[in-house]
């Protein structure tokens, strides 16, 4: 049944192979090895079906039956990030670190949370380099060498951040040690900065360009109002300052409430599919405070090239994208690709705002635009 629901597609038949899964579990005297192999596929249909929470209390279930068993509990605690409940996730991860405290997989799994929840980069690097070494099934995982990477640079340690970089690329993890998305359709051209007139969307900057002052203008309204809807970034970017944007497009849908309020911004980037329909990008409105610096960071997928048009752009403003670092210019159009490295440095003493503009990479064709997954 649990076949035949992947070859049909079906998810009244996967339901129904769940259901069976269970039964077994259910049998009296049923063997423990027969229960755990019930028991963890169960788990992972209803993860696959999008029953997380289903997941997480059928392995909390199975745990309380065979407590030592550390797969299991390795199994509840990824069932728990996966809906959100990091704090419990970290909970059993760190049981099970008292229980086997070589366990590789925990030791990756609680890293990555201590790194991205608790921002503790010094145990959390320690935790991923010692899961990694280990090579248990699961841990050589591009998100894992990211987080170590990450982790290393943020406590000064860039050459070695750069040397598990490279690990990474080895492990064909990386497309290369500055190009680390991790969703990536393959083939594509990648490098770090791109000419925005060179591009099939030359037409599309340079309308942009042209109506940078009525664009800069309606920028500017949204900051003067007391409750100017830009919101500060969620993803833990930011090393010192202020940081915040406002959304008017995201993952090829228009955020109409945000639109409304700059209409004029909105009806001329609706003049762009490749911008508008981007199902892996955004469109916002970017505003920077002096003395903010943000980290070094890949986006996370090289599925598209981001541009800038420079609003408001004081000096000493500058952004890095790999090895090579520019500035912006105020009515002028930045084309670079996410997915390799970039940090950004605000010495100025003015706010700098700019528009980011997000479009398919002109490589894909209109098959992949169409069927690649939302980000």
């Amino acid at each position: 049944m649990d076949k035949l629901a992947e070859v049909q597609r079906s998810n009244k038949l996967l339901e129904d192979a769940i259901a069976e899964y269970q039964r077994v579990m259910s049998l009296k005297n049923v063997p423990e090895e027969l229960y755990l192999i019930a028991g963890k596929r169960a788990a992972d249909r209803m993860g696959f079906r999008g029953f997380w929470g289903k997941s997480v209390k059928l392995l909390y279930e199975m745990t309380e039956k065979i407590p030592q068993n550390v797969e299991i509990r390795n199994l509840l605690a990824v069932a728990y990030l996966m809906i959100g409940q990091n704090k419990e996730a970290k909970k059993v991860l760190t049981e099970v670190l008292k229980v086997k405290s070589d366990s590789g997989f925990a030791k990756v799994h609680l890293g990555f949370i201590l790194k991205t929840d608790d921002s503790n980069y010094e145990e959390a690097a320690k935790l991923l380099r010692e899961g990694i070494a280990t090579r248990e099934e699961g841990v050589i995982d591009g998100k894992f060498y990211f987080c170590l990477g990450d982790a290393l640079y943020r406590i000064g340690k860039q050459v070695e951040a750069m040397k598990v970089y490279e690990e990474a690329v080895q492990e064909g993890l990386f497309l290369s040690v500055y190009q680390r998305s991790l969703y990536n359709v393959n083939g594509l051209t990648g490098k770090p900065w791109w000419d925005p007139l060179s591009t099939a969307y030359a037409p599309d900057f340079k309308i942009l360009e042209k109506n940078w002052q009525l664009i800069r203008d309606e920028a500017l309204s949204l900051t003067n109002e007391k409750n100017s809807g830009f919101l500060p970034e969620t993803e833990g970017l930011q090393d010192t300052g202020d940081w915040k944007q406002f959304e008017l497009f995201a993952r090829g849908r228009k955020i109409e409430k945000n639109c409304a309020r700059a209409p004029k911004t909105c009806s001329l980037i609706s003049q762009f599919p490749d911008a508008v329909k981007c199902k892996r990008g955004q469109v916002k409105f970017s505003i920077m405070q002096p003395a903010t610096h943000v980290w070094a960071h890949t986006g996370p997928t090289n599925c598209r090239l981001r541009s800038h048009l420079g609003l408001v752009i004081p000096e000493g403003t500058s952004i890095r994208v790999a090895n090579e670092t520019r500035t912006w210019k105020e009515g002028k159009v930045i084309l670079f690709d996410d997915s390799f490295e970039h940090e950004v440095w605000h010495n100025g003493s003015k706010p700098r705002i700019v528009l980011i503009v997000d479009f398919w990479h002109p490589e894909l064709t209109d098959y992949q635009k169409r069927n690649l997954t939302p980000i």
